[in-house]
């Protein structure tokens, strides 16, 4: 092809070199910019994982300190979670507007300060308002970090940099209840849970620096009418020793409306944008509702279950024994999340998003019923009951619904309202989320385990019913085809 044909910002990152008998070379390694927006990407969904999963554990300390009952309980596992809606739906629309990085720099800048004021927090009630500024934060950074990555790289191998990204959530939730059993271990004091969110400041700190040094999307470049910076931002990111290409050349952009005059609205204004907000959005609420719940009180779950409860609900050593109980047997439940996310990363460019999504819900409600019928046991048949269904309730909704809702929701929007419609999707997940995450210990108090996990199981099966209703299959598929 001509160097100096125009082409598209996805042509130029999708495309393979010849040999001088026109032969495809056989394999394309990702540039070094490339690989450097990938792992500050992979920061966010770590930090996530780390804070609302960390939360578990720290919460029967909080509860001693504060003096918490259920509700108050309830309060502080939503808080960051409610967070995140605010974030995905305030602050997410915003990379539409002042960009990609602009806003990726940003959302870490308000995490980590967040995150200090939390770690020395003195309240109750500030502790509540720093977990909530985090998770607006981290809201931000769920359709920031997927459009960073799936805007930069190869269409052949988005679905599995984008999981891959996304299943350091995974690694995030195993290492805040890996760290969280380790400091109740050395230490004895109730304020322990200060050192749990204090440890990962200097990471953040470190990420902040990184994101300085990325490039902006081109593809938000274009969508916006610079083509000249979109240019300059394409030869960064494709930089190659030997250089290849040697010479940029973009086509215009489609005329867009003037980002900024993006909102909601747009989301629903066409039968084919309406179909997409649906699949992006709703199985990712239904998918929400178990998997923040079970994962921030799996810890108290265990030890109610498999632990001897203490006399003294005041007394420390008799807390932190049970919490470190539960934390250690969350730890081995969470290892299934890790290898979910294999799976998913493994699959999703070869069984594709929908049917992934669909398999991986009807798994959820099989683990969830398995679980549930570990109340109506006792002895080691009520440990291997509860163990085995969240062990296969945490491996199917990370190669199912939680890594794929998220996939989809970065995918199925154009460019130039893609911001907005991932965090949107985003927004109104984090609505179940923070609905079960502040309902749970209130529901398990008041209508049993039981109860609970049969709802849990049907809401996993109508995620199922309505991912198959309103499916849009992207596997494979660039960015610019779909749009």
């Amino acid at each position: 092809m001509d160097p100096t044909t125009p082409r598209t910002v996805q042509d130029y990152i999708d495309e393979v070199p010849r040999w001088p008998d026109d032969t495809l070379v056989a394999d394309v390694s990702l540039t070094t910019m490339q690989w450097r927006i990938w792992i500050l990407a992979t920061a966010g969904k770590f930090f996530e994982g780390l804070v609302v999963f960390m939360t578990g554990v720290a919460l029967p300390l909080m509860s001693l300190e504060f003096h918490l009952g259920a509700t108050e309980k309830g309060l502080v596992g939503a808080a960051s979670l409610f967070g995140i809606l605010i974030g995905a739906t305030v602050l997410g629309g915003l990379a539409d507007v002042a960009g990609r990085k602009v806003m990726f720099i940003i959302e870490m800048v308000i995490f980590t300060v967040f995150l200090v004021l939390v770690s020395v927090s003195t309240s109750f009630f500030w502790t509540i308002f720093f977990l909530f500024g985090m998770g607006v934060a981290l809201g931000c950074d769920y359709p920031t970090a997927h459009m960073m990555i799936s805007e930069s790289i190869p269409s052949r191998v988005r679905g599995r940099l984008v999981l891959s990204a996304f299943g350091f959530q995974a690694v995030g939730a195993l290492a805040g209840t890996v760290l969280g059993y380790l400091i109740l271990r050395e230490r004895d004091s109730v304020s322990d849970w200060r050192l749990m969110y204090a440890a990962a400041i200097v990471p953040a700190i470190l990420v902040i620096i990184g994101r300085f040094f990325i490039t902006e999307s081109p593809h938000w470049h274009i969508s916006v009418g610079k083509k000249e910076k979109a240019q300059r931002e394409m030869e960064r990111l494709l930089w190659r020793n030997p250089r290849y290409p040697k010479t940029v050349v973009l086509a215009d952009g489609p005329p867009h409306p003037r980002a900024g005059r993006i909102g909601f609205g747009q989301l629903f204004a066409t039968e084919r944008i309406r179909r997409a907000t649906i699949l992006a959005a709703v199985p990712w609420f239904l998918q929400d509702l178990s998997t923040y719940g079970i994962g921030i009180f799996t810890p108290t779950i265990l030890a109610a279950s498999i632990g001897a409860p203490s006399s003294d609900a005041s007394n420390l050593a008799g807390i932190i024994s049970q919490d470190m109980l539960g934390a250690k047997g969350a730890a081995v439940i969470d290892l299934l999340l890790v290898a979910g996310i294999v799976g998913a990363v493994i699959c999703a460019d070869w069984i594709g998003r929908i049917k992934l999504q669909i398999i991986g819900f009807i798994g959820c409600a099989v683990g969830l019923l398995i679980a549930s019928g570990s109340i109506y046991c006792t002895g080691t048949a009520k440990i291997s009951l509860i163990f085995a269904g969240f062990i296969l309730f945490n491996f199917m909704t990370n190669l199912g619904p939680n890594a794929m809702t998220y996939l989809i929701a970065g995918e199925v929007f154009p460019t130039r309202f893609r911001g907005v419609g991932a965090g949107f999707a985003a927004s109104f997940a984090k609505i179940g989320a923070v609905m079960t995450a502040y309902l749970f210990p209130i529901l398990l108090q008041h209508i049993g385990t039981a109860t609970l996990l049969y709802i849990l199981t049907g809401t996993s099966l109508l995620g199922a019913f309505v991912t198959w209703r309103f499916a849009i299959e992207t596997k494979g598929r660039n960015l610019e085809e779909i749009e």
